[in-house]
């Protein structure tokens, strides 16, 4: 069910503008408007689940499938790539921004700004 206040909502029904790069019937997926790298894709379901313990198993895998198929093409495009990140935060302490998932796929290279800062 959508989530009148959610833009990634928004943007599932067409209400909110997005760069799509891939729609289904039950994801879409589309450019960051805050990429870490150029190429930077979130994938998206389209039915609001703020976090994982309210997306259906089902929805997770198709979620994963698209973002498998998002980071194949960017291997494959004349993007800088020379591997691929897949980031789901999950929840505040996470680092979610946004509560509703998504995946995120973007091209990584040496020398790119991500980071995650832990003491190994």
């Amino acid at each position: 069910m959508p989530n009148d206040g959610c833009v990634f909502c928004g943007i599932a029904r067409g209400h909110v503008v997005a760069s799509v790069v891939h729609e289904d019937d039950r994801v879409v997926a589309f450019m960051d408007l805050s990429p870490v790298t150029p190429g930077h894709v979130l994938v998206v379901p389209k039915s609001h689940a703020e976090g994982l313990v309210d997306l259906p198993d089902d929805l997770g895998v198709r979620v994963w499938e698209v973002g498998h198929r998002v980071g194949r093409a960017l291997r494959l495009s004349g993007l800088r790539c020379e591997g691929v990140a897949l980031f789901l935060a999950d929840g505040e302490a996470a680092f979610q921004e946004i509560f509703h998932v998504h995946l995120h796929v973007f091209p990584r290279f040496k020398g790119d700004s991500f980071r995650i800062d832990a003491n190994w």
